[in-house]
């Protein structure tokens, strides 16, 4: 590991004055519907609204304007889930760079046809490994072959600074307006937003609480904090694409660890993050990627104080449409709305009539379901999806099952026959 050279308001105060003239403020918006549903001031840094749709070309960008001549015409690396890559793209195509791009295979077609708008034709895009990780991996080894600068998408100094720009704009405009920040809510995937966020406010605010949010399928930076240093993830769930990490990058955890008095961390489920998908587009018509309703996915795990100001960095919005169907499933699961049975019905005329009137409640409905006969058997099998009016449904519909001649099996979230019902 490097010298560790922290990052002051200072740098992030410089890094503002040399993007401005390229990367224009974004809204500072407050939510009514949010506001009262916790009883205080909710307010969303639209990140979303960037030219990239999220907040990661500031440290591309940053990153990409302090390269000497030589290094320009070298060209640049990176690797990214998407949004990063998008951030470097333009970034190239505004400064006559050539860059070559590692997105892993799950990044959504979106994401990847952005990236070559963007970047034109000074972008190269390359497709590879099945995680951000092994995407990396592939980047880096090209950078050091070609003599080429790779650009981290959180794992460097420059890129820390460039994000921190996004807590200098959202001081600014609460100042403006008369506010003092309370609290702020913040995405975490590679740790770059948060190391950048918790440097400006260590300085400019230092009594405001500082929360990062992860996916539960990637909480790298939790089992960094648990073992004292960056670890590796075994394996990850790639649904929170924008923040799917196996490992935080080992400059975001020095600032961070050196700030856990003022940083607070936990993990949402990757099930309530596609409810407040759903409900961010339904409500407030914002199209946010998983990743950039963490943060106000956060807001149902904290504390907040009454009349306080607390603001949710959406940090992005390059969410594939086609993505929606499986949020839609995620979020009935996570709610307890939908269930899977597999039922084994006697071969004997009514027995499905009976599972409609003896078994279903009234306001129970059939979402999915399955059939085939394919021998003499006296039983056959059928697959079955269920959808609730409410949770509380489950209870009763278990007990009328287990009360039937018709043998029902509840299929369990986690188990592989389940997992493959849900992602097929």
């Amino acid at each position: 590991m490097t010298s560790f050279q922290p990052v002051h308001a200072a740098d992030i105060q410089a890094a503002q004055a040399r993007i401005s003239s390229v990367i224009e403020p974004t809204p500072l918006q407050y939510c009514p519907r949010l506001s009262e549903q916790y009883g205080a001031n909710i307010y969303l840094k639209r990140e979303d609204l960037q030219d990239v749709r999220s907040y990661k070309i500031r440290g591309a960008y940053y990153g990409i304007s302090r390269l000497s001549e030589q290094d320009r015409a070298a060209g640049v690396v990176a690797a990214s889930a998407g949004n990063h890559a998008q951030g470097v793209a333009y970034a190239c195509r505004a400064l006559g760079i050539q860059g070559k791009i590692f997105v892993p295979k799950p990044t959504p077609k979106q994401k990847r046809d952005r990236i070559l708008v963007h970047g034109g034709d000074n972008i190269e895009l390359v497709v590879t490994g099945n995680t951000f990780d092994e995407a990396a991996q592939a980047a880096r080894e090209d950078a050091e072959a070609r003599g080429a600068t790779m650009i981290e998408p959180f794992d460097s100094r420059d890129t820390v600074v460039g994000q921190g720009t996004v807590a200098a704009e959202i001081l600014a405009q609460l100042t403006g307006q008369g506010s003092e920040l309370d609290t702020i809510v913040v995405p975490v995937g590679g740790g770059g937003l948060l190391a950048g966020v918790t440097s400006y406010l260590a300085d400019m605010s230092p009594r405001t609480a500082i929360v990062g949010v992860e996916p539960r399928g990637a909480a790298s930076l939790h089992a960094a904090m648990e073992a004292g240093e960056p670890v590796t993830l075994a394996d990850i769930d790639p649904f929170v694409d924008g923040a799917a990490v196996k490992r935080i990058g080992d400059f975001p955890y020095q600032v961070i660890e050196e700030n856990q008095g003022r940083t607070h961390l936990m993990i949402a489920d990757e099930g309530a993050v596609c409810t407040e998908m759903l409900a961010l587009y339904q409500n407030e018509g914002i199209i946010a990627e998983p990743a950039g309703a963490l943060a106000v996915t956060g807001l149902a795990n904290l504390k907040i104080q009454p009349g306080s100001t607390v603001v949710c960095i959406i940090s992005g919005g390059n969410n594939d449409v086609l993505r929606y169907a499986e949020v839609m499933e995620r979020s009935l699961v996570h709610r307890g709305l939908r269930h899977y049975f597999l039922v084994n019905f006697p071969q004997e005329p009514g027995q499905l009539r009976s599972f409609l009137t003896d078994i279903l409640g009234p306001d129970d409905d059939i979402v999915l379901f399955e059939y085939l006969k394919k021998n003499n058997r006296e039983t056959g099998a059928a697959l079955a999806g269920l959808e609730l009016s409410r949770a509380s449904d489950l209870d009763p519909l278990l007990e009328r099952m287990a009360a039937s001649p018709i043998e029902c099996r509840r299929l369990e979230p986690g188990t592989p026959e389940y997992e493959y019902i849900v992602s097929g």
